[in-house]
């Protein structure tokens, strides 16, 4: 899910290049001709695709707790939207030669495990954990993207876009506080253990793919240096505190 949008839009970790240069400067067909930059393309595209099919399940899932029939339409068709976005990262990854499954797989174990460690309790946490968990994986790719050959980094942009969930989660999770403000303290230690696995589980996916590893850290192109990586993340940390505050809710 996808999640930045009204007047409690948080402003974007990064912003892409005005004057791109390097391989952001180039099309998918000039800069994969460098193996270990294709290699990292199809790491992100696998990750990308199996997040977006892991959104579409949980707002399956999530549905079932809503506590109206309005709400249950709402999320049903959001997990549309997420699932939309899926198929232009499968079909794409076919374009390219490249088998969906075997780029998603690598991920499975890491993502999955992220969802079991953060399973919402109940309704509220389920919005909290969309508007708060998946925008941070969001800022990640947005960060990434800015790096990336112009078609790759056009796709990559696309998914990401909002499916309507953080206007729906803000409205929601705020009425419930206001309703009983002591909801804000719980939600508010939830979200705080959802920003340390999320960051976590971030590190640990690139930490184990070396292409996107060299990539992050500056050995294609115009990929990151170590320090850079290091403002990168602290550039996600306020991004998800100004979500915080749009959630009412203390960072």
């Amino acid at each position: 899910m996808r999640l930045m949008t009204s007047s409690d839009k948080p402003e974007k970790a990064s912003a892409e290049p005005a004057e791109p240069t390097g391989v952001a400067a180039q099309d998918w067909a000039q800069a994969s001709a460098d193996p270990q930059y294709r290699a990292a393309v199809v790491d992100l595209l696998g990750a990308l695709a199996y997040g977006e099919l892991a959104a579409f399940e949980r707002l399956a899932e999530d549905a079932k707790l809503a506590p109206t029939l309005a709400d249950k339409a709402e999320l049903a068709k959001m997990a549309s939207a997420e699932f939309h976005h899926f198929e232009r990262l499968r079909d794409r990854l076919t374009e390219i030669g490249e088998e969906p499954t075997a780029a998603m797989d690598p991920f499975v174990a890491a993502l999955d495990g992220f969802h079991r460690q953060t399973a919402p309790s109940d309704w509220l946490e389920g919005l909290v954990k969309a508007y708060v968990g998946d925008s941070i994986a969001s800022d990640f790719y947005r960060e990434v993207a800015a790096r990336l050959d112009s078609d790759t980094r056009e796709l990559v942009l696309a998914v990401l876009d909002d499916t309507g969930h953080a206007e729906f989660a803000v409205e929601k999770v705020r009425a419930a506080i206001d309703a009983d403000p002591r909801v804000g303290g719980r939600l508010a230690l939830w979200a705080r253990r959802l920003m340390g696995e999320a960051l976590s589980q971030s590190q640990r996916v690139v930490a184990d793919r070396d292409a996107l590893s060299t990539m992050l850290v500056g050995g294609v192109a115009d990929g990151f240096d170590l320090a850079e990586v290091g403002r990168m993340f602290s550039r996600i940390t306020e991004a998800h505190t100004k979500r915080m505050a749009a959630l009412g809710l203390a960072a």
